[in-house]
């Protein structure tokens, strides 16, 4: 072969091998699953769930139980002839058209956030804070089931618990916010339901509008001019024992609202109410508090006052306690429906922004905010009811989350 037909020999053999790689190339792209479509959530501040999107289903991984969810569009032939139940991966086809929840230290509201009334068809107790879904309870579209009637359970498309150590059938789903450690961590479990439920768009939507509001007041506290951060105590007094709350999350609302926790070693400490050495200690401690807030598990709340307070804790002269000369002693069960059921752990976990705003007017205090969560003990603020008769939206539409103005 000559020298100079050896470049076009060359040249020949790259274009048919170009063109066999780009044939080989496109059919490879068009054999690949592709990724996913519709809308999506993405987990931005949770640490116990994530979600991952394929092209006909969705799996959400619970980091508190240990299992996998894997939820299947019901538009597909993966819905008709795939389902799960192990003791780490269980199915659902979705969107779920009915569900039921276990109430027991459920947070309801997330499902009302979300416009998914109409499809919650039982309920296990009508203890919940919720005025709507009491109220489609009293008009008859919602049932209470009792928990333990498996048999009944299990014609729901999902059946929705808090707790996981009991008997659990295949349609069961664990919803845990609570056992994260931050406020806005805890909120974003709204999209957990809403993967449940193909409501990814509202539930972006409301996450986004409270982390926002949020954040906006935190930084908003953080420009408040003042001398010295306000010395915050969460307290609880049970059987004679005093103690200081070390909640992870509760912690994380005071230094988000400008506070300041009292500190580490100190909480770790509990304090006999009987014994006179120990509760010196403690009031040598309080003298030194600026905001506390009482945690009491009472068994009426709507009878627990200042007095109650002081008679627990055994102060007769409050002129020593600034938390009390301020007016600074506050409870959390302002809003609730029976002494088991405080709206702080439920529509307080799903807009934790408004709890942060309460902390805010304690801790920053200007006399013209009242208060959704926090109720003022010292100035014998009272109770208030959760009645359904209050309900006055439509409870088929999603309820908006209520937004603090803030700059």
């Amino acid at each position: 072969m000559s020298s100079s037909s050896l470049p076009r020999v060359c040249l020949f053999f790259f274009c048919c091998c170009y063109s066999v790689f780009v044939v080989f190339v496109k059919s490879v792209d068009a054999a690949a699953p592709k990724g996913p479509t519709g809308n999506v959530s993405r987990v931005e501040d949770a640490e116990y769930f994530h979600i991952y999107y394929g092209q006909t289903f969705k799996v959400v991984k619970n980091g508190v139980d240990g299992k996998s969810y894997l939820l299947i569009q019901d538009n597909t032939k993966m819905a008709t002839r795939t389902k799960y139940c192990t003791g780490r991966i269980k199915s659902f086809v979705v969107p779920l058209f009915n569900y039921s929840i276990d109430t027991s230290d459920f947070p309801v509201s997330f499902f009302e956030l979300l416009g998914l009334v109409e499809s919650l068809k039982a309920i296990t107790s009508d203890s919940i804070t919720s005025e709507c879904i009491l109220k489609a309870y009293s008009e008859g579209n919602i049932e209470i089931v009792n928990k333990t009637d498996m048999e009944k359970l299990s014609h729901f498309t999902a059946h929705f618990i808090s707790h996981f150590d009991g008997q659990q059938l295949c349609n069961f789903a664990t919803f845990p916010p609570s056992e994260e450690d931050a406020p806005l961590q805890r909120a974003e479990w709204i999209k957990y339901i809403g993967a449940f439920m193909n409501a990814e768009v509202r539930a972006n939507q409301v996450f986004d509008a409270v982390k926002a509001n949020y954040m906006c007041l935190m930084n908003s506290a953080t420009n408040r001019t003042t001398s010295f951060k306000s010395v915050v105590a969460w307290l609880e007094y049970k059987e004679g024992i005093w103690s200081f709350n070390e909640d992870a999350y509760k912690l994380k609302f005071v230094t988000d609202a400008g506070g300041e926790n009292i500190d580490n070693t100190i909480r770790k400490n509990t304090y006999n109410a009987s014994i006179p050495e120990e509760l010196d200690e403690l009031h040598a401690i309080l003298s030194t508090v600026d905001v506390v807030i009482d945690e009491t598990n009472a068994a009426d709340p709507q009878t627990y006052n200042l007095s109650t307070f002081l008679d627990n804790i055994k102060i007769e002269d409050g002129s020593c306690f600034s938390f009390l000369t301020g007016h600074n002693l506050w409870r959390y069960d302002k809003r609730m429906r029976s002494p088991g059921s405080i709206d702080w752990f439920d529509a307080g976990i799903a807009q934790p922004h408004l709890v942060l705003a309460d902390l805010l007017e304690a801790f920053f205090p200007t006399g013209n905010y009242t208060t959704t969560y926090l109720r003022n003990l010292a100035k014998e603020e009272e109770v208030i009811s959760i009645d359904p008769q209050k309900c006055n939206r439509d409870s088929s539409q999603p309820m908006e989350p209520v937004i603090i103005p803030c700059q």
